[in-house]
């Protein structure tokens, strides 16, 4: 009968020995007799926890708490220093950028070596080498030295070699921090597949939001002991409140990252006031979506988030009013009955926010023409991060939806808000005080 346990962690505790210099370490081992003793350094002490199969956990835990020192424990790259870890199933890591890479090899090479290192068979990775390829989009990449690679071409191999080689334990730290958005989303919804065919996922980072979204459970570890083991959602509560100034750091952070595409998405914003013909469509698709699929695809000709002025906007004002224009080719076979066009806004962890669909609304009606424009208006609601427009043309017959064409990853966006709120997003609210 097979155990229900995937991890077990057993009392562990990892010491580094410090030393004030290089050379004192030599003197320790080439010492008899008086030896100064080095100071000693507890990166993860007396830690017990169980992960049984197909749970999906979160590690969380400031900067130097230990939660990438228990995982490389748990992949056995790291010996403890005390404890017992036991893993019940092929264990597959994403650890930092690089690990488990030759540099001198191509990426072809290294998809061999890691499936090999991992017991998988040659003929059966090569056979997936397309599936490898196609999910990373290195392209010709593939065939270069990956010491020639970017971090992100990095995150997007290491990744795309995890998921084609059935992990029954995967482990993932912080290894998508470096990846685009729109890869990052689509990373995403791969990991939630992942977690529907059972497998075991021990996940670290630092955004308490993928965390909540991707985890039933969630770990807290601070300065090498644990604090907290249990349901996701009162774990992070309570560690987002001991983080709280952290959080209000980062958040500034993010205000930063996003601010400094707004002095070029101004100047771009200027220009196409001026002069519409400098850009031929812009509401041109993004080149790279997440997901693009459908009985007849080709039909969405263009799709993007306008600012105020009408113009496709990489960055959206809180509280301006937005525009979501979709344009598309219906050809006359298609019924204008039950076609509906619509549009959602997701985070990257392909969370549905907003939607808005032409059948629902009940009061649009489609024209007959092949071509024409579809336009969604609202005050953006969108708190400051990171999101992506997906737009889709359904057939509405059936209570089932059937799509002519679904388009996850249209438009890549940031909304920024000079004020802090809290929550995913915040719309317009009336306050008023009366005495009582």
């Amino acid at each position: 009968m097979l155990s229900n346990y995937a991890i077990r962690v057993t009392d562990l505790s990892k010491c580094y020995n410090i030393y004030e210099k290089p050379q004192d370490r030599l003197f320790q081992m080439l010492s008899f007799g008086n030896k100064k003793k080095p100071r000693q350094f507890w990166a993860l002490k007396n830690i017990t926890f169980s992960i049984n199969r197909g749970e999906t956990v979160g590690i969380i835990g400031r900067n130097g708490s230990g939660k990438s020192t228990l995982l490389q424990m748990i992949c056995g790259t790291v010996t403890p220093t005390t404890g017992r870890i036991d893993t019940n199933g092929r264990v597959v890591a994403l650890l930092e950028l690089g690990a488990g890479f030759n540099p001198e090899f191509t990426g072809y090479e290294n998809v061999l070596l890691n499936a090999a290192i991992l017991g998988f068979p040659k003929e059966t990775i090569e056979q997936r080498m397309g599936e490898v390829l196609e999910f990373s989009e290195l392209g010709d990449f593939l065939g270069q030295p990956v010491k020639t690679y970017s971090s992100g071409m990095y995150a997007r191999l290491a990744f795309s070699i995890a998921i084609h080689v059935d992990p029954e334990i995967l482990i993932i730290d912080e290894a998508l921090s470096v990846g685009d958005a729109r890869f990052v989303a689509k990373c995403m919804k791969r990991i939630k597949e992942i977690q529907e065919r059972g497998t075991t996922i021990l996940f670290v980072s630092h955004d308490v939001g993928v965390v909540r979204t991707l985890c039933d459970r969630a770990i807290w570890l601070d300065k090498g002991t644990l604090v907290e083991d249990g349901e996701v959602f009162p774990v992070t509560g309570k560690y987002m409140e001991y983080m709280f100034q952290d959080e209000l750091s980062e958040e500034q952070g993010l205000h930063q990252n996003i601010k400094k595409n707004i002095a070029t998405q101004k100047v771009i914003d200027s220009l196409e006031q001026n002069d519409q013909q400098i850009i031929q469509n812009h509401h041109a698709l993004d080149a790279r979506p997440v997901t693009h699929w459908g009985a007849r695809k080709g039909l969405i000709l263009g799709a993007s988030v306008c600012n105020k002025h009408g113009t496709r906007s990489d960055v959206i004002a809180w509280g301006e009013p937005i525009e979501i224009v979709v344009q598309v080719h219906v050809p006359s076979d298609i019924p204008r009955k039950h076609l509906s066009i619509a549009c959602s806004i997701k985070d990257l962890k392909g969370t549905d926010l907003i939607v808005s669909t032409t059948h629902d609304s009940g009061d649009i009606q489609l024209l007959e023409q092949e071509e024409f424009s579809i336009r969604f208006r609202m005050i953006n609601p969108l708190v400051t991060g990171k999101y992506l427009l997906v737009v889709a043309v359904e057939n509405r017959a059936d209570l089932d939806i059937h799509y002519y064409e679904y388009l996850e990853g249209a438009h890549y966006f940031s909304s920024l808000s000079e004020q802090r709120f809290f929550g995913i997003f915040q719309p317009a609210i009336e306050q008023t005080v009366q005495v009582l």
